[in-house]
């Protein structure tokens, strides 16, 4: 029995998915659209500053699980501040704990913080803004670590092989509904506990009029 091009493709996507177990099915979206997480200012905290900031031995109470598996919202929140010593409150940390603290907010945040983040993906905090972050047991002062996330899309190997697109790629993104919108230089991340979902903070959200669940979509040039 012979197979086509598009069996065998087929049968290829069904193995690695097996292989990798639980990752994220491939998108059905045959038009390339991918649904939209808008992110609020929040915080990363490894487990020194965690200590910090709420007391040796604190343990973060999960609230609730977050898009991307693994990763999600807890009960604490914290303020910052910045050389304007106007503090924003009720900042949310995010867990699990990381290997460097980090706090990513919107342009819009800067402003009021009188703060200059860089524009970078999640992690990449070398030369970024310094912050202070308050907690009821004690204040951490980051000399780099503050952000603006870029936008950026998740996805499992299975979806960047269903859009054509590798880790570290960038691309064109259509915003679709009333105020549409191109963004340009959108990064793909794409790793077997992702998820197929592009991350916009709440300035990008509010200017193009989206929210969650909203669809973009993948433009091929």
């Amino acid at each position: 029995m012979e197979f086509s091009n598009a069996q065998i493709a087929e049968m290829v996507k069904k193995v690695l998915g097996e292989i990798q177990g639980g990752v994220a099915p491939v998108s059905k979206n045959s038009d390339g659209e991918v649904p939209v997480g808008v992110s609020n200012r929040h915080i990363h905290l490894t487990k020194a500053d965690m200590e910090t900031l709420f007391g040796a031995g604190y343990e973060l109470t999960p609230l609730k699980d977050l898009s991307q598996p693994g990763q999600y919202a807890c009960k604490e929140t914290l303020t910052i501040i910045g050389p304007a010593m106007r503090p924003i409150e009720n900042v949310r940390v995010l867990g699990p704990l990381r290997k460097k603290s980090q706090v990513e907010i919107s342009v819009t945040d800067s402003y009021v913080l009188k703060v200059k983040p860089p524009v970078r993906e999640s992690g990449n905090l070398a030369g970024s803004a310094p912050i202070t972050i308050i907690g009821p047991k004690g204040v951490v002062e980051l000399k780099e670590g503050c952000i603006v996330a870029n936008r950026h899309i998740h996805m499992s190997p299975a979806d960047g092989a269903a859009f054509g697109i590798k880790d570290g790629e960038t691309v064109t993104v259509d915003v679709l509904g009333k105020r549409r919108t191109r963004w340009y230089d959108v990064q793909v991340r794409v790793h077997p506990d992702f998820r197929l979902e592009m991350h916009v903070d709440t300035d990008d959200a509010n200017a193009v009029g989206i929210g969650n669940g909203a669809k973009v979509k993948v433009v091929k040039e």
